[in-house]
């Protein structure tokens, strides 16, 4: 077990109005590496879908959504308890930390990569050949996202932002060369170089070199919470490829592209749902240790607003004029904007979990967390197949917001009972009643 002394331990504790400018930092950084990262991925998705059309964009898509169950895979055991364990660290500390984590994460990447590139080899066909360029370019795309993670362990959210910033300028380029080819392969090879770049980049900044050699090490101690949060996070992203391999199933690759186009419109709040961690987990775990009896509303707040937000943005898209629409996603479109309703209420609802997410894992509470996210995964895929063979795509949108806001009360029930426990256990004489 690692120390957990936290910065600056042994000197003056900070005043209030400066730990609060400190938290208000930490978080205006946090917000702009999601919307750096938001945006690359929005312009990546709708460059794609006007690039390709609907069919193609699919094929896309399902390369997309296996690539978020490897990173799931990566982050629960590479990262997710860097996070957890070495948020506020001395510097030393985080530093190796970071480098076996980072290890850990390149060596995930070249595994699974192989994996795919063998599995697209001998599947062969357009979606083979998917698989394959993903397999090339998982390494790069792994490293990048843990230096994410590592920087906002160390409280320096600006180094992310530029590491992203990074990302998307190398990626204007990229597309622009892998338009003029015009082939899934040729987009997915020139995502992957933008984020090599952006990795080579974070070693600079860091001045730290991932440690492959270290990586068994790093799974073996970090064991009690690497396992617990990979089943957590492949659940997470194993439903949204399940729901995505069925609905091209029951109704067509082009219901996938329908699906993903809608998405893409509420691109900056599913971004950030993605990659919320990388803020919000660590300054839950500075709550926790600073001021403990706030965790809850620090939750609350963060759930709210961000549920908040996905409904004013879902509400202007609804009165955006089907001519913008298609100049955005062009002939994806007319299939999207079906969804938008549903899907806004998905990402709203995820949204207000999430705010319960992240005191769960600072709690460090590994068993009720995968509770929740087998629990909200099974209805997910539930909801959306469901929906699926009701009524076709839109359907199974509908189905998944209403399995997505079932389990948003399912994880802050969970967190009611953690924080219940949690101050048991702060205060055992609360239990002994004298006579």
């Amino acid at each position: 077990m690692t120390s957990t002394t936290t910065e600056g331990e042994g000197a003056t504790k900070p005043s209030a109005g400066s730990a609060k400018r400190a938290l208000a930092g930490r978080l205006s950084w946090g917000l702009a590496d999601q919307a750096a990262s938001s945006l690359s991925n929005f312009v990546v998705g709708v460059y794609v879908a006007r690039s390709l059309g609907v069919a193609a964009f699919g094929v896309f898509s399902l390369a997309w959504v296996t690539y978020g169950v490897v990173l799931n895979v990566s982050r629960g055991l590479a990262t997710d308890p860097l996070v957890v364990r070495f948020s506020g660290v001395p510097t030393a500390s985080w530093r190796a930390a970071a480098a076996r984590s980072s290890g850990t994460a390149l060596g995930l990447g070249a595994a699974l990569g192989a994996a795919s590139l063998v599995a697209g080899l001998a599947l062969g066909g357009s979606v083979g050949t998917a698989f394959a360029c993903l397999g090339v370019v998982l390494p790069a795309l792994l490293l990048q996202d843990a230096w994410r993670f590592a920087f906002f362990a160390a409280g320096a959210g600006r180094k992310a932002f530029v590491n992203d910033l990074v990302c998307g300028v190398a990626l204007v380029p990229a597309m622009v060369l892998a338009a003029r080819v015009g082939s899934v392969a040729a987009f997915l090879l020139a995502w992957g170089a933008a984020a090599a770049v952006a990795a080579g980049y974070g070693c600079l900044q860091s001045g730290i070199r991932p440690r492959l050699t270290e990586a068994r090490g790093w799974l073996r101690e970090q064991r009690d919470l690497g396992y617990r949060y990979l089943v957590e996070n492949v659940a997470l992203s194993g439903a949204s490829q399940l729901r995505a391999y069925g609905l091209g199933v029951l109704v067509g690759v082009g219901a996938v592209g329908a699906v993903r186009g809608a998405e893409l419109l509420l691109g900056p709040f599913l971004a950030v749902l993605m990659g919320l961690s990388l803020v919000t987990v660590p300054e839950a775990a500075r709550v926790l240790r600073q001021t403990p009896h706030r965790l809850g509303s620090f939750c609350l707040l963060l759930g709210a607003g961000q549920a908040a937000a996905a409904l004013l943005w879902g509400g202007a898209l609804l009165l955006m004029p089907d001519r913008l629409g298609e100049l955005v996603l062009g002939g994806v479109w007319p299939a999207a904007s079906q969804l938008i309703v549903p899907v806004t209420l998905a990402v709203a609802g995820a949204g207000l979990g999430t705010g319960a997410a992240a005191g769960l894992r600072a709690l460090a509470a590994a068993r009720r967390s995968l509770r929740c996210q087998l629990l909200a995964s099974v209805c997910y895929v539930g909801g959306g197949l469901g929906g699926a063979a009701v009524a076709g795509t839109v359907g199974s949108a509908w189905g998944v917001a209403a399995a997505t806001l079932s389990g948003s009360a399912v994880w802050w029930l969970q967190l009611r009972s953690a924080l219940r426990e949690h101050h048991r256990n702060q205060n055992p004489l609360n239990e002994v009643r004298t006579p």
